[in-house]
């Protein structure tokens, strides 16, 4: 498995991209947080409504459990208690639900701001490098052979502009035909330095 290129420029590149692609994926991550943290804030009047309507509903239980000992009419006066106690109750519940909304709404926040940065990395940088990786492996396995650098060479005319060709032999097509060694190294080096890598 080859990672980096060779040669100075491309590695250079690759390396500058690579340490930009991690910083990208550090700023997302720490954004994503920043704007979960930021919108867990509003869960606190939740949290605040929760105690209250416990600590309510626990001192109307507590008063009406001591009107409830009065002789006689003990159980007509807890009944308004009672009420109040649930009342405080379902205010507490309220703060509660509150917060469980807040929390989803915090997640669903962090998460739709890291799909589009992520996406970018597995999707379009990843695929790219994993393929320059598998080619550059199999440039190098193929460099050192000499039917390793026909198939180089034969890239090098698929792949290469008209331009650089020319440049080696205004007949390139039949010097590598006929098997001419120079040129044959030549096109091989070139699709080699396209890769970023040395020529063998």
């Amino acid at each position: 498995m080859k990672i980096y290129a060779d040669r100075g420029t491309v590695f250079l590149r690759q390396v500058l991209m690579d340490l930009l692609v991690v910083l990208w994926v550090y700023a997302a991550i720490r954004t994503a947080w920043w704007v979960h943290d930021l919108v867990r804030k509003l869960a606190v009047p939740g949290q605040k409504l929760e105690g209250a309507g416990n600590g309510m509903a626990d001192n109307l239980g507590d008063v009406g459990d001591k009107v409830g000992r009065v002789p006689v009419v003990g159980d007509e006066l807890t009944t308004p208690f009672d009420k109040a106690a649930a009342a405080a109750r379902s205010i507490a519940e309220a703060g509660h639900d509150q917060q469980g909304l807040v929390d989803d709404l915090a997640i669903a926040l962090a998460v739709g701001l890291l799909i589009f940065p992520i996406g970018l990395v597995l999707f379009v940088w990843l695929p790219r490098r994993l393929r320059w990786m598998r080619r550059a492996a199999a440039a190098k396995s193929l460099r050192a052979a000499p039917a390793g650098r026909d198939l180089l060479a034969l890239r090098a005319l698929a792949n290469q502009p008209l331009r650089t060709l020319n440049r080696i032999d205004p007949d390139v097509v039949d010097a590598w035909r006929r098997g001419d060694d120079a040129t044959v190294r030549e096109l091989a080096a070139l699709e080699l330095r396209s890769l970023g890598l040395r020529g063998g």
